[in-house]
């Protein structure tokens, strides 16, 4: 059976013309695509000829009758952040795989930013893509899943990591347990705590995460 087909809100690029890079948002438990796609206006500076789209996930949320959730969450079930994204990544591939071909872009052409839940889905699929995307930002998530971490951590993606020190929902240790695993595979992680923030993107942030992409995919055009 053909996962859900996913779709959501798009900016163009803020240069005009054809993209050269895709940046792809994914949301967190209980919100939608048009929850992010405001930080593509954010970033139209540091990013003019980046296309932006948000993809709502593929499930109505139990706990939000108007959002969206990309898999079930009760925090009481062991295994349930594995198993759920490896439920939802087939709908994100393919829409992934979908969107470059859209826009005639390569894989390295992509970056995912995720927040919450939409982060998990940001580091399950991203690691396991091949090619791997340009690059993951994940605000205020966690790394639900060790085995798709890459085995040839050279193809990885860069990765920044930024979190809250007073969110109330996932832990700042989240933060550090997914930089503690990654570093130990040998992928290098940027991070970032924002002091007095809770479960939210504060100014500094975006504007680290804007730099970030800005700098990782400059270094994908050079690799070429």
């Amino acid at each position: 059976m053909a996962p859900p087909s996913l779709d959501g809100p798009r900016l163009p690029p803020a240069a005009g013309g054809a993209p050269r890079q895709l940046v792809v948002f994914l949301h967190g438990y209980g919100a939608d695509g048009n929850d992010l796609i405001g930080l593509g206006r954010e970033w139209a500076k540091a990013l003019p000829h980046a296309a932006f789209v948000s993809p709502h996930a593929p499930e109505p949320c139990g706990m939000a009758p108007t959002g969206k959730q990309w898999f079930n969450l009760t925090f009481r079930e062991e295994g349930e952040l594995t198993r759920g994204v490896k439920q939802a990544a087939p709908s994100l591939n393919a829409f992934l795989d979908a969107e470059l071909k859209r826009q005639n872009l390569s894989a390295r052409a992509l970056a995912l930013v995720g927040f919450s839940q939409g982060t998990m889905m940001a580091l399950a699929v991203g690691l396991e893509r091949n090619p791997s995307p340009a690059a993951i930002v994940g605000y205020s998530g966690a790394l639900a899943d060790m085995e798709a971490l890459p085995q040839q951590p050279g193809s990885a993606p860069a990765i920044l990591l930024v979190h809250g020190d007073m969110d109330e929902v996932i832990p700042v240790d989240a933060m550090l347990i997914a930089r503690e695993q990654l570093a130990q595979v040998g992928l290098p992680v940027e991070w970032h705590v924002a002091q007095g923030i809770g479960h939210g993107i504060d100014a500094e942030g975006l504007r680290l995460g804007g730099a970030f992409l800005k700098q990782a995919f400059a270094a994908t055009m050079t690799v070429r």
